[in-house]
């Protein structure tokens, strides 16, 4: 089963190009009611388990995550991993989940660059390398959970993460198409193309960084220096 199945949460309409965007509010991915429910023990175990599941993916890929090695590194016994997850699909949807949430949390309201407080260039900038890195680490994860054509622009994740770009180009280039620009950005940030550039093609992830700051940079080549931040009406 695919992690797109199990986001049920559903954001507003694309707003209209004249509106003013503000920062959107953390999308909680999970189950209504999951974590914040858990006693803290309980809570600690998640993330521990959560924890284990993501260094054995870094070091063996996501076919080698098996409910016995994740209880394993975590030193629990399997039983435990069961009752909190159910099986492996329930593993893995359970671990994007926890990173997406993270990766919101740093975007939305975390330090600058890549959270509030900086231009929006460095922020556009700061986004992509996050992204591209967050990729390189969870590759397998996030290709099997990469949605159908049908599907693939509307996952809440997804729409999140652009009209989070919509903001800052919008910030950056007031007068721009932001919304076709947004959606040209996202594609170089596509797991299919980090898979095929750096798996297929043997690309440093570093050359993939450095491009998409090139990027940026293009495209926002009549922003001068120093540009302020604008504050959302």
């Amino acid at each position: 089963m695919l992690y797109a199945e199990f986001m049920s949460a559903v954001l507003p309409p694309c707003p209209e190009p004249e509106e003013s965007l503000t920062e959107p509010e953390l999308l909680h991915l999970g189950p209504a009611g999951d974590e914040p429910c858990l006693r803290a023990d309980a809570a600690r175990n998640r993330a521990r388990l959560l924890d284990a599941a993501a260094r054995l993916i870094a070091e063996h890929g996501a076919a080698g995550v098996t409910m016995e090695a994740v209880a394993s590194a975590a030193n629990v016994g399997k039983g435990t991993v069961f009752r909190r997850f159910g099986d492996r699909t329930g593993l893995l949807t359970a671990l994007l989940d926890h990173s997406e949430r993270n990766f919101q949390a740093a975007f939305l309201s975390g330090p600058p660059p890549l959270g509030p407080g900086a231009e929006p260039v460095e922020r556009l900038r700061a986004f992509g390398v996050a992204m591209l890195r967050r990729a390189v680490d969870e590759l397998d994860l996030q290709l099997a959970a990469e949605p159908g054509p049908d599907r693939r622009y509307s996952v809440p994740p997804r729409r999140v993460h652009h009209s989070h770009l919509v903001l800052l180009l919008r910030q950056a280039l007031p007068d721009a198409d932001v919304e076709l620009l947004a959606h040209t950005l996202m594609g170089y940030l596509n797991p299919v193309l980090v898979h095929h550039l750096t798996r297929q093609c043997g690309m440093p992830a570093a050359r993939l960084e450095a491009g998409w700051s090139e990027l940026v940079d293009r495209v926002t080549s009549g922003v001068p220096s120093g540009t302020p931040v604008r504050a959302a009406q």
